[in-house]
């Protein structure tokens, strides 16, 4: 039975919809939808998920890709192929017959929209290509504005000070009140907390990327990302206990600024001890915010990491937020106790608010988002309204060249791929090169000029990198 493709088989001159199964059940049942959905059955193909592999190589992928994943020995790894061949946007619905939950979800987590078991029925059909024909109605975000990127790190100086929550809420706010593509990157490869507090599942794909940072292009990022809003995408990670992350450095370093130059504006949650071990990470921030309480230990800690920041990272803007300032237990010490410790003034507080962050947990919400009208979320708010304003300030005194807007991704997760980008091996002392160990001593990968603070010992020559030389 073969039906004449009509005028909703095409978009944008791709096909609307391919199927690669080899089930001739499954097959009888597509050519049924296909009619229903006025899609041609002459792009239903025998063969599974290797035939579509093979066939998308040399050919554009569809808006919606329907395969059978039954006769695939390995099929997360299948599916990474797959992803390297299909195009930006595209659906991909799975079908086999293994009913396993964990299968499912490392599916979902490698991009795959939805997973069904065979045999399959009409119904079960009909329904996942309505929820994706959905999708790809959506109305599309509108592109991102000329204002350079913004990226903000965000550091705890003690453990427990809420950091993350900050950060979290601080992206939340980015994305829904200033309107701002943001992407959050919690860079607590085993216990990350971003996602969680937004109820969302964190995937692998942080991960893979550490490990294997020349996968790290648009259409990873696309896939790998979880969208918890219109405008706000997460990649976080949930790393075995049982299975170290073994990283040089350079997959956090290409991650984070691919990350960077997609959306208008990155929150990274950095953990004190990478940002110790990978202080090249700093550099490629317009602002570090420095979360503390009130505590003595937090004013030494503060302190400390003030003096460290100048050092590594001069250009970069660093601002201090208090955190459950007027806890009814009381403070350990004073605000203007605290900034004379610190010897300087501390640019934004956090009121205590015990209430709204318990409600926050139970929505699984950003502390910004579980009580629009309490004083936290206006807090949230406010911090996001000055910092967009400063930055539009800044643009204002500084207009980019058209040089500096060569190459922008528009719109969301329109990213650009790693062969768009200078070589990875070209980068120099401008970006900083990430640590090469020998015998415990590190290379830093800055200009002779720059401190010694690393407290690891010597620094030696780069050999990736001739520009770069050693004391």
């Amino acid at each position: 039975m073969t039906h004449m493709p009509s005028s909703r088989s095409l978009v944008s001159g791709r096909e609307m919809f391919s199927a690669f199964v080899s089930d001739d059940h499954a097959i009888n049942a597509l050519y049924q939808i296909c009619s229903e959905f006025g899609w041609s059955s002459d792009v239903v193909y025998p063969g599974g998920l290797h035939n579509a592999v093979q066939t998308l190589a040399v050919s554009s992928s569809p808006s919606i890709l329907f395969v059978d994943i039954s006769q695939a020995q390995n099929p997360l790894s299948d599916i990474n192929s797959l992803a390297e061949v299909c195009e930006p946007g595209t659906i991909v619905i799975a079908c086999g017959h293994l009913n396993d939950v964990r299968l499912y979800r490392d599916l979902l987590a490698s991009g795959i929209q939805d997973y069904l078991l065979m045999p399959l029925n009409p119904d079960q059909l009909r329904d996942a290509f309505a929820h994706a024909q959905a999708l790809l109605n959506q109305p599309k975000p509108e592109t991102m504005s000329d204002q350079s990127p913004v990226a903000l790190g965000v550091l705890g100086v003690r453990g427990g000070c809420g950091a993350t929550s900050f950060a979290t809420g601080l992206a939340w706010s980015l994305a829904a009140q200033e309107g701002r593509l943001t992407a959050l990157l919690d860079l607590d490869l085993h216990f990350g907390t971003g996602a969680l507090q937004l109820d969302l599942e964190p995937g692998r794909g942080l991960t893979d990327a550490i490990e294997n940072p020349a996968r790290i292009d648009g259409l990873f990022l696309e896939r790998s990302m979880v969208k918890a809003s219109d405008r706000l995408a997460i990649l976080s990670a949930e790393a075995s206990l049982t299975q170290p992350v073994i990283s040089d450095g350079t997959g956090f370093m290409v991650l984070q600024q691919e990350v960077i130059s997609a959306f208008e504006c990155t929150v990274v949650d950095l953990p004190r001890s990478l940002a110790l071990y990978q202080p090249n990470l700093l550099a490629m921030l317009t602002h570090i915010i420095l979360v503390s309480e009130t505590t003595l230990a937090s004013a030494r800690d503060c302190y400390r990491m003030l003096a460290w920041l100048k050092a590594v990272a001069p250009q970069t803007q660093v601002q201090i937020v208090l955190n459950k300032v007027g806890s009814a237990a009381g403070n350990e010490i004073s605000r203007s106790d605290f900034e004379a410790s610190i010897e300087r003034k501390v640019d934004f507080t956090l009121p205590d608010d015990p209430k709204s962050a318990r409600q926050a947990a139970k929505l699984g919400k950003a502390l910004s988002a579980a009580n629009p009208t309490s004083r936290l979320a206006g807090a949230f708010n406010g911090f996001a309204s000055k910092l967009m304003q400063a930055e539009l300030n800044q643009g204002d005194k500084n207009s980019p060249s058209p040089t500096d807007k060569k190459g922008r991704a528009t719109g969301w997760f329109s990213l650009r791929g790693l062969s768009e980008k200078l070589s990875r091996r070209a980068m120099t002392c401008r970006l900083i090169l990430p640590y090469h160990w020998d015998n415990h001593h590190c290379c830093w990968g800055f200009s002779g000029s720059e401190p010694d603070v690393s407290g690891f010992g010597r620094r030696r020559a780069c050999r990736r990198c001739p520009a770069v030389k050693g004391n």
